[in-house]
């Protein structure tokens, strides 16, 4: 049986392929529970500097496969999912020590859009399409959609994609803010992968430290973030990476960055 997950460990970096092409990637408990495992291993792993989040097949995740609940006797207790399964996905990725890249390949629907907007940089294929479905089916978005999607492309919209659940092209995506690029869909996967290897050969300890920056400034007064950058600078200005940028920088050099943390 081929796994739900392919992990695959490059120089520096490391990519995560969504492996349900048959679903669309949907989301089953076997798909959670490998990619929670991988994500707590690159947390870990000082060697990993950066990670790229994709789908295999025609589309990049449809969300919750709604079969894996077939059978089930009453009504779900979907608060329950999202308490064990899908917020802890979310917080991990938001909270991972590194830059996550997701590549958006045909359709990102329901909880899948909204893991995709969690990561830290977005590319998408032009044929791809964001999708709010949840109302489709009587449900409001979860993942983090109520939190990402008003702060990136503002409430009006915002509230008409989540209540009209209407596809949002590619292209229409990024002129609304909402990712980072566009690019012809046979050359997705090359210039993912070109990002997160660039990636992973900057300061990551500046990076990690950018990402808690941001991941904390919707909740921040400017007095608030004016001090939390206070604090993450003094940090930064400790690592070994921050001397090889200056180091290089005087000598008219390209750094050689490790990211380790001393």
């Amino acid at each position: 049986m081929e796994p739900v997950l392919l992990v695959d460990r490059r120089d520096g970096w490391t990519a995560l392929t969504l492996n349900r092409p048959d679903r669309l990637n949907a989301f089953n408990t076997a798909l959670h529970g490998a990619l929670a495992q991988a994500l707590a291993e690159i947390a870990a792993d000082d060697n990993c500097r950066a990670v790229l989040l994709t789908g295999a097949g025609r589309g990049f995740c449809a969300g919750q496969d709604l079969g894996d609940r077939a059978g089930s006797d009453g009504p779900p207790d979907l608060g329950e999912t999202l308490d064990t399964l899908y917020n802890p996905l979310i917080r991990r990725i938001r909270a991972l020590n590194k830059p996550v890249v997701c590549a958006v390949n045909g359709v990102a629907a329901g909880a899948g859009a909204n893991i995709a907007l969690a990561c830290d940089i977005v590319l998408a294929g032009r044929s791809a399409k964001f999708l709010q479905a949840f109302a489709k089916i009587g449900l409001v978005p979860d993942s983090g959609g109520t939190y990402f999607l008003p702060r990136l492309i503002g409430d009006a919209r915002a509230r008409g994609l989540m209540m009209l659940a209407e596809p949002l092209p590619a292209e229409t995506a990024l002129a609304w803010g909402m990712i980072w690029k566009v690019v012809d869909d046979a050359a997705l996967a090359t210039e993912a992968e070109a990002l997160t290897a660039h990636l992973a050969t900057q300061p990551t300890q500046g990076l990690a430290r950018i990402k808690a920056a941001l991941n904390a400034s919707g909740g921040n007064d400017l007095d608030a973030q004016l001090d939390l950058e206070r604090d993450l600078q003094r940090e930064a200005g400790r690592t070994p990476d921050y001397r090889e940028g200056v180091t290089a920088f005087l000598e008219k050099r390209a750094p050689r960055f490790t990211g380790r943390p001393s």
